[in-house]
């Protein structure tokens, strides 16, 4: 006889006030949740012993009547399944004709399920959104080196939970916030009462009571010279926009003066083939492989990659990626990059108390990256020559799968495997030392380099934040539990 269980309702106002009493511990908690599920995404280490993550295509249906789209997003995993269900305005409603109908923002709900079948959550889904989009760039943003000067693009609900959670993670570091949007509108003005409403408490245990925040609109006659100054003085840039031109000019971020530092750059705003908010010139910059001696600045490393939340929706759906004609192999997918430095970390403990039983594992668990496969766009990131190769049948892979959830007969691993003592060779020193530059390269380019993510939603995330977002709301006893569902 299956268990009763009880089915949490949540509110947006009730999914809000409790993200926002967030503590930084709490955040981090959920920071490193999310994490572990893409990696298990993108690796498929989950499906191969405990179930399977599925994570199929959205569905969309617009209506000519209303003007809107409606996006049915499912996903499955070893702790449930989820179907989201969002109508927002469409990209392609014509705002200027004189019948323009309103628009709407992204609205909708999250129903979450048990393996089993009943269902074990509603959840309003505009808050949960924003906020899971947000969650899922904070998995680079703790690896930056330097996170003092934030530019946000937008002032929307993803536009506010970027900063919201940059706060809490980095708000002691964090400065200058600069708002970019089209006008001061009536979302501007409500992102800036939310910032300003926030108390002095909160703001002191997280370390911005200091910070300064200004909103620089297109109308300001000095625009232009602002957003120059403020791009190239940035540390993170948030695009979070349904723009479908580009929101600024390449060149301000490309040229030698733009490249005195790195900065991370996350646009998260367009999601249709039509819509794009970075320029196709910084694109490219950023999947180049440059040479030593190369007159780019040495602050402003490149990766050879662009980071994707998933390879099949970036490649259908962010316009982005497709206008600028990127290759499966110049994009590595977030959850590739997830666990890296987790696992050179164990491998250095295991190498330290020679323990071949824990090297064993660590092996097992870096094999399953697969990240320097000459299919693998990791292999771009460590400097492979096969993975150099962007154009060459040889090193395409096909878009219908992540880079690690394909099968591989041979693997180059990026990390060497540990050998015991009486194998040491000079190859192996050799291997060992091009490796510690290869990890270097990593290191350097997350921390302080150019890197470029572009996220189109996944809804895997939803499943994940919203069961983490249900617990909670059971230890503060917020939300309604209907008892009886089984």
């Amino acid at each position: 006889m299956s268990t009763a269980m009880s089915l949490t309702v949540l509110s947006n106002d009730q999914i809000c006030g409790l993200l926002e009493s967030l503590s930084h511990d709490e955040a981090q908690e959920l920071t490193d949740t999310l994490r572990n599920a893409l990696h298990e995404y993108s690796t498929g280490t989950q499906s191969i012993k405990d179930g399977i993550v599925h994570q199929p295509e959205r569905i969309s249906v617009h209506s000519n009547t209303t003007g809107t789209t409606t996006l049915f997003m499912p996903s499955i995993s070893t702790l449930g399944h989820a179907v989201k269900v969002v109508t927002l305005s469409s990209p392609s409603a014509d705002k200027s004709a004189d019948t323009a109908l309103p628009p709407i923002r992204p609205t909708g709900s999250v129903t979450i399920y048990s393996p089993q079948g009943p269902p074990i959550g509603f959840l309003h889904a505009k808050t949960l959104t924003a906020f899971r989009t947000a969650l899922a760039s904070s998995c680079l943003l703790a690896k930056r080196a330097s996170v003092r000067t934030l530019v946000v693009f937008g002032s929307g609900l993803q536009a506010y939970w970027h900063m919201r959670l940059a706060l809490m993670l980095r708000g002691d570091t964090i400065r200058q916030v600069y708002i970019i949007n089209r006008s001061f509108s009536e979302s501007a003005k409500d992102t800036f009462k939310k910032i300003y409403g926030i108390s002095k408490d909160i703001k002191q245990r997280e370390g911005w009571e200091q910070a300064q925040f200004s909103l620089l609109t297109q109308t300001y006659g000095d625009y232009g010279r602002l957003l120059k100054e403020h791009l190239r003085e940035a540390d993170v840039i948030y695009c979070c926009t349904p723009s479908t031109e580009d929101l600024f000019d390449a060149s301000i971020l490309t040229s030698h003066e733009g490249r005195r530092k790195g900065r991370l750059i996350i646009a998260i705003g367009s999601y249709t083939k039509q819509m794009r908010e970075l320029p196709r010139e910084l694109l490219l910059q950023a999947v180049k492989t440059h040479t030593l001696g190369h007159h780019y600045h040495k602050h402003a490393t490149e990766g050879g990659v662009i980071i994707v939340d998933t390879l099949d929706g970036a490649l259908k759906e962010a316009g982005e990626i497709i206008e600028a004609g990127l290759e499966p192999t110049q994009l590595v997918e977030l959850g590739e990059l997830a666990m890296i430095h987790r696992l050179a970390k164990e491998e250095e403990e295991a190498l330290i108390s020679q323990s071949s039983t824990e090297a064993s594992s660590i092996n097992e668990s870096l094999e399953k990256l697969d990240l320097a496969s000459p299919g693998s766009a990791m292999s771009t990131v460590f400097g492979s020559e096969s993975g150099n190769s962007a154009s060459g049948n040889g090193g395409k892979r096909s878009s219908s799968r992540s880079p690690s959830r394909r099968s591989s007969s041979s693997r180059s691993l990026p990390f060497h495997h540990r050998q015991s003592s009486s194998q040491g060779t000079v190859d192996e020193q050799r291997q060992k030392q091009q490796q510690a530059g290869h990890d270097h390269h990593l290191a350097r380019w997350l921390s302080a380099g150019n890197v470029i993510y572009k996220s189109v939603g996944l809804g895997l995330m939803d499943l994940v934040v919203g069961f983490e977002v249900i617990r909670l709301a059971k230890e503060r006893g917020l939300g309604s539990h209907i008892e009886g569902f089984s």
